[in-house]
């Protein structure tokens, strides 16, 4: 079975209480973005990890699940699947060494143009996988797959807040998109 990386947007970060019932149901798989003081409750969450599943879709729903499930009045928001990587992330997945990661970056070796990171953290940058694997002309079956999934997802979990009485099921969309994505992807 595959394992697919991605992130979810949470309506709030949780508590170091609520940390146990999601360790114990994903165990130890997810990592959540934590708060100790209420007034921090108002700021989105996050949940990220490598899970295995059928499909991104499979995976993605059941962890959707173990976060909901895990912490009372959270919920998922939105999900993306085109990670952010660290340049030793990049590094592990081109199968090159750090140092030959640096040099493209820099534009020192290799061809010019490789792509801007998307942000930077505590002096880290973080650049988007998807837009790295071009630039290296590597093809990433699950980056094709995780666009439509992604939108539809997405989607859903749009339709569940707005209207939850009119949104499908977790294991209809699941369904719907193992039927389709085969032909889209």
């Amino acid at each position: 079975m595959p394992s697919y990386d991605f992130a979810l947007i949470l309506s709030r970060p949780l508590y170091e209480d609520e940390l146990d019932p999601l360790f114990d149901r994903t165990h130890g798989a997810v990592t959540v973005s934590i708060i100790s003081e209420p007034q921090h409750a108002d700021r989105a969450g996050n949940a990220s990890c490598t899970w295995a599943g059928p499909t991104l879709a499979a995976a993605i729903m059941e962890v959707v699940g173990h976060v909901e499930g895990s912490a009372p009045d959270v919920h998922v928001l939105r999900v993306e699947a085109d990670p952010l990587l660290t340049i030793r992330d990049i590094a592990e997945r081109v199968g090159r060494s750090l140092d030959s990661v640096r040099h493209a970056i820099t534009g020192a070796r290799g061809a010019a143009g490789f792509p801007s990171s998307e942000m930077s953290t505590a002096g880290h940058r973080l650049w988007r996988w998807s837009k790295v694997a071009a630039w290296y002309g590597l093809d990433d079956p699950q980056l094709v797959e995780a666009k439509p999934t992604v939108q539809a997802i997405n989607g859903w979990l749009a339709l569940r807040d707005v209207v939850p009485d009119v949104a499908p099921a977790a294991e209809e969309v699941t369904s719907a998109l193992s039927l389709v994505i085969p032909h889209v992807a």
